[in-house]
């Protein structure tokens, strides 16, 4: 598709608001989308997107601040007509033959209301594309604008329906004042949500994004790592036993292995596939991820740390070790720890970490993990915030299908 998005300035300038249009127009673009931002203010920042300044639609722009002064003191004059007019110039060309038009707080503030004034009038041409106006915030219930706010035409195009236009709000909060503000049904505004790019938040290495989106592990819900060489001493086989239950519960969990085989035993190699075959036999092919068939050789220590800031717990059912570093790397990560009831990892771990026998039936060692996992609020806090508020998961499970109904005009309310 071809894809506007609009806001009075873009990056580098810093705003909350900037960064949630910067994120969209960097997902579009990475989805195939042909991006055009459009804003008073701001450069081009991702090579993928093109930006393009209209200097009249900058919030701080002369002519839009003195008809702003103006229009804070209740009074509308011919100078905002002409301001209006001169944007819907500035528009009309640049917004021409495109699929969607996402509008950031155009149609939500009093920032700048020509612009508003403009889109209004704009939208109902035959060639407008499909219009989504994204509130992030409402200047009609936000008190400290509450003074500049007056009846009439055109503060009133913050508090009145569009017809035809697919509003978006930011939260149920925000859909609940919005609904109010416009007098239309709740269930007909969209909630997406902000998010967190967990690549950069965390500065995951190239590798590490690779591997993230070639295994699609953001989707994880849990993700539990082992951070072993496939050697059968590493006892994987009772992980992916634990696994194949856990699932029934967790039906997106995942498990990623990040060793290659043992490089001092031949019979290594047998025990991989030993474990490839299970995984086939237990039907976790989507489930359980080994890095040795993504990655040949040495994965870096950089990358095997950034799989536990990304991890949901540490799985680790070994049945001998001489001491344990992965217990204390999940631990400075603070991830939960489920691992086997040996003396060296009991020694370790004391008190603080979830222990197992590895002679149980794997259906009551996942049974105990699956306890823990729902009743520490921290982790099932982590979980459903890693697994519904990162850009990704929103976008794909969100903003590309709502897309996709604007461009088809399917579902569109109508008021």
């Amino acid at each position: 598709m071809k894809i506007v998005l609009m806001h009075y300035t873009a990056p580098p300038i810093v705003g909350g608001v900037e960064s949630v249009l910067a994120h969209h127009a960097s997902l579009m673009a990475k989805a195939g989308h042909e991006v055009t931002i459009i804003a008073g203010r701001g450069e081009s920042f991702d090579q993928r997107i093109r930006v393009h300044i209209v200097p009249r639609l900058d919030s701080r722009h002369a002519e839009v601040m003195a008809v702003k002064a103006t229009l804070d003191k209740g009074r509308y004059t011919p100078a905002f007509d002409k301001l209006r007019n001169d944007i819907k110039g500035d528009l009309l060309d640049e917004i021409r033959n495109h699929d969607v038009l996402i509008a950031h707080n155009v149609a939500s503030l009093h920032k700048n209301l020509a612009l508003t004034a403009a889109l209004k009038e704009l939208y109902t041409i035959d060639e407008f594309p499909g219009l989504i106006l994204w509130h992030h915030d409402l200047a009609w219930f936000a008190p400290r604008y509450r003074r500049d706010m007056h009846e009439g035409y055109p503060w009133d195009l913050l508090r009145t329906p569009w017809p035809g236009a697919v509003h978006v709000a930011v939260s149920k909060f925000r859909r609940q004042q919005l609904s109010k503000l416009l007098g239309i049904p709740q269930e007909s505004i969209y909630v997406i949500t902000n998010g967190v790019d967990m690549t950069s938040f965390f500065k995951f290495e190239p590798l590490t994004i690779q591997l993230i989106e070639q295994l699609n592990l953001i989707q994880a819900d849990p993700l539990f790592l082992l951070p072993v060489r496939l050697t059968p001493r590493k006892n994987i086989e009772l992980a992916l036993r634990i696994m194949n239950e856990l699932i029934t519960e967790f039906p997106n969990a995942k498990l990623l292995v990040t060793g290659p085989e043992g490089p001092h035993n031949p019979s290594n190699a047998v025990y991989k596939q030993k474990l490839l075959d299970l995984r086939k036999d237990l039907k976790l092919v989507d489930a359980v991820h080994f890095l040795a068939e993504m990655a040949t050789g040495f994965i870096p220590d950089k990358v095997i740390a950034d799989f536990y800031r990304l991890a949901d717990a540490l799985l680790y059912p070994s049945r001998e070790e001489g001491f344990g570093i992965p217990l204390i790397e999940a631990a400075v990560n603070s991830i939960p720890v489920f691992c086997a009831n040996i003396p060296a990892l009991r020694e370790l771990g004391g008190d603080d970490v979830s222990y197992f026998d590895i002679g149980a039936d794997p259906h009551l060692i996942a049974k105990n993990i699956i306890g823990r996992l729902r009743s520490e609020a921290t982790s099932r806090w982590s979980r459903r915030a890693k697994h519904s508020y990162t850009w990704d998961s929103i976008y794909i499970t969100q903003i590309a299908p709502l897309l996709l109904e604007v461009k088809g005009e399917q579902h569109i309310p109508s008021f």
